[in-house]
């Protein structure tokens, strides 16, 4: 069952893709977030897609940590 989270925007949507991947990396969330640093609440909104604003910062910490990129991890599809 993927685990990829759809939220429909005006002209499109995007794939919150976090969970899936931590899954087939085999990676807890608390993994996460004690190696990256970040907050148990950052983590779960961009896993959710219940974000208001993307942080840079947060999303380069875990492309570097995950070994992946930006869109491996949130993308916008028109």
């Amino acid at each position: 069952m993927s685990k990829v989270k759809k939220v429909k925007i005006e002209k499109g949507y995007y794939l919150f893709k976090l969970e899936q991947l931590l899954e087939d990396k085999n990676i807890s969330i608390n993994k996460l977030m004690r190696d990256t640093n970040t907050d148990f609440k950052v983590i779960k909104r961009i896993m959710t897609g219940s974000m208001v604003r993307i942080d840079i910062i947060v999303l380069a910490r875990f492309c570097d940590y995950l070994d992946c990129n930006m869109t491996d991890i949130i993308e916008y599809i028109r």
